[in-house]
């Protein structure tokens, strides 16, 4: 419908469940995930340049991924066979940027009646009514949706992003700080904003373990090496 409204999940919210197959066999999301990270993400369809681009990408990103507790996860409105055909076209006759005989192991999954697209609010409208737009869902070990991103049909994604928000959260959580704008592992990271006027005022006093820039903007180091121990598995 025209005035169709397409509700996607919100950050916060449980991520909507689904058993489906894919090229890997039948999933039940997020039920056998639980305890990992998964990125849940869409493409517009098979045997299309900006995503197979982005297939070869991932799939020699994968075992990073890997190291970072988190499963990778694509979908389509396309049926299974066409999936198949499509990732060996891929692996068999596919050279772009230096990569070659590419293989992707990751599940695609099949959506041809569109519900799990729906469900996720992928299918946009005013983009297309066919095709999923590039969503991207960060989905926890919880299984709760901690960010989303989107992208239109024409625009390819940068993966390396996607790695750094992934290592972002972590830490987030691993750490309880916050990361700054254009934040990389080995940067400093923010801490929590201060809950009294004692704690802002010992801060601006001066911490060894911090550098207060204002009241409410405190940084600190964490270095390369603590954070993969506690952050990669």
């Amino acid at each position: 419908m025209e005035n169709e409204i397409i509700a996607m999940p919100r950050i916060g919210d449980k991520a909507p469940e689904f058993k489906a197959m894919t090229t890997q066999g039948e999933i039940h999301f997020p039920l056998q995930y639980r305890g990992k990270w998964v990125i849940l993400f869409s493409h517009p369809a098979d045997f299309t340049p900006v995503c197979t681009s982005e297939f070869m990408t991932l799939a020699l990103m994968e075992e990073q991924f890997e190291a970072a507790n988190c499963k990778l996860l694509g979908l389509s409105v396309d049926g299974l066979y066409s999936h198949i055909a499509w990732l060996r076209t891929i692996q068999e006759k596919i050279e772009y940027k230096g990569m070659k005989n590419v293989e992707v192991n990751f599940p695609l999954i099949e959506d041809n009646t569109m519900e799990i697209a729906h469900k996720y609010g992928m299918i946009q409208p005013g983009e297309s009514s066919t095709k999923t737009i590039r969503a991207v869902f960060f989905i926890d070990p919880k299984g709760m949706i901690r960010a989303m991103m989107c992208y239109p049909l024409s625009l390819g994604r940068n993966f390396e992003e996607l790695y750094r928000a992934l290592i972002a959260m972590q830490t987030a959580d691993t750490f309880n700080v916050a990361t700054p704008a254009d934040w990389k592992p080995g940067d400093d990271v923010i801490v929590p904003i201060a809950g009294s006027y004692d704690v802002a005022r010992e801060r601006m006093n001066g911490k060894d373990d911090m550098t207060c820039h204002e009241w409410f903007f405190c940084t600190k180091k964490l270095d390369k090496e603590t954070l993969w121990q506690n952050v990669l598995k």
